[in-house]
């Protein structure tokens, strides 16, 4: 019998890869000849490269970038077992885990890092390159991304404007004549969780902002700039996309990519699923189980989970969700192919020893569903 895990990590608490051990572990307490495929999985934010790299046989790499506030760091990347496929997450450059919670100010903060991490994968022969853009703490339309390609961004005075969102008021001119030739001859795929445009009240200031240290005033501050910066960008590309779906995800860094590459934005959960062979490995088994660390109304709108689910359903296959904690609208994933949906937890417990247990949590879990599948078919 073979039985596939294919879970997201449970943020702040277990790595997908820890995730995926862990169900393994409670599945054979109850199934122990059982095959278990390990797919652990992601939608393109933080905790994507892992998982992509070890499903497919590939190899981690490290980069020395900028950080957020101009700080030089070490950032990780990847390259896919076919050798040929770099995988990059916004998340290990320009994130929102890397800027000290006094310093939050999306004013400040630059995507510079990430735009290093593409000329990293460049250097390395890589041609198609998977960008992963969820968690940022930047909110500048992917300008410091760009400037890291060898665009400039220069004032009425021609002059280069300083890092951040916060410059962009000052734009005046956008010169393309530095962009790294590669590019033209590369394949960027851009793995987006998110349908936000790049301005108005769904845009990324108003709708992430805050959670990178936005106040209201900062929020219209911002969004003002971020519709100059893409008048701007616009008359310098040909491209109008501040309204295309996801163009606002990572602070606008959608929209940066869209503009001055020649990136397309996908679904983070369908690029990763595809890149793992996910649809070749589902097909056989008798049962997946998935998960996340929280399960409610958001995933029901493409999040890891559905995701799965929905390439499972094409071969008939029952998927069962094992998540950290349920909320509102955790059961709206049951239209979406998800058969069931569980807590890991068996007794009322702060979110502090759900974070410091997660990995016996989910062991204990996956062994209380597996009890309860082997035991359905004397029941019905």
């Amino acid at each position: 019998m073979q039985i596939v895990v294919a879970p997201d990590s449970y943020k702040g608490s277990v790595s997908a890869i820890g995730v995926a051990d862990a169900m393994e572990r409670g599945i054979h307490k109850v199934f122990p000849q059982a095959t278990v495929r390990k797919i652990p999985i992601a939608d393109g934010g933080e905790g994507t490269v892992e998982p992509m790299v070890s499903a497919t046989g590939g190899v981690i790499r490290y980069a020395e970038v900028t950080g957020p506030l101009g700080e030089r760091h070490k950032a990780h990347w990847g390259i896919l077992g076919d050798g040929k496929t770099a995988v990059i997450e916004m998340a290990a450059a320009s994130g929102l885990p890397l800027v000290p919670k006094d310093k939050l100010d999306p004013r400040n903060a630059t995507s510079c890092g990430t735009g290093e991490l593409i000329l990293a994968a460049l250097d390395a022969g890589m041609r198609r390159i998977i960008i992963g853009i969820g968690g940022s703490a930047t909110n500048d339309g992917g300008a410091g991304m760009a400037r890291a390609l060898g665009i400039r961004f220069l004032d009425a005075g021609g002059q280069e404007l300083p890092p951040g969102g916060g410059a962009l008021a000052q734009l005046a001119r956008i010169d393309m004549q530095g962009l790294d030739p590669r590019l033209a001859e590369s394949e960027l795929i851009v793995a987006c969780d998110v349908d936000n445009p790049l301005c108005g009240p769904r845009g990324a200031s108003a709708v992430f902002g805050p959670q990178k240290g936005a106040t209201p005033e900062i929020v219209a501050e911002l969004d003002g700039k971020l519709a100059h910066f893409a008048s701007i960008a616009k008359q310098a590309t040909g491209r109008d996309v501040a309204e295309f779906p996801g163009a606002g995800a990572a602070g606008g860094l959608g929209a940066g990519l869209m503009f001055f590459t020649p990136a397309k934005l996908r679904p983070g959960v369908e690029i990763v699923l595809e890149a793992v062979g996910f649809a070749e490995v589902v097909k056989d088994a008798r049962f997946v189980i998935t998960g996340e660390g929280r399960t409610d109304f958001q995933t029901a709108y493409g999040k890891a989970p559905v995701g799965v689910a929905k390439v499972a359903k094409t071969f008939g296959v029952p998927v069962f969700c094992l998540s950290g904690g349920l909320g509102q609208g955790a059961n709206d994933v049951l239209a979406q192919g998800i058969d069931a949906v569980m807590s890991i937890c068996d007794r009322p417990l702060s979110l502090e020893e759900c974070m410091r247990d997660g990995a016996t949590l989910i062991e204990s879990g996956a062994e209380r569903l597996c009890r309860i599948l082997k035991a359905a078919p004397t029941l019905l």
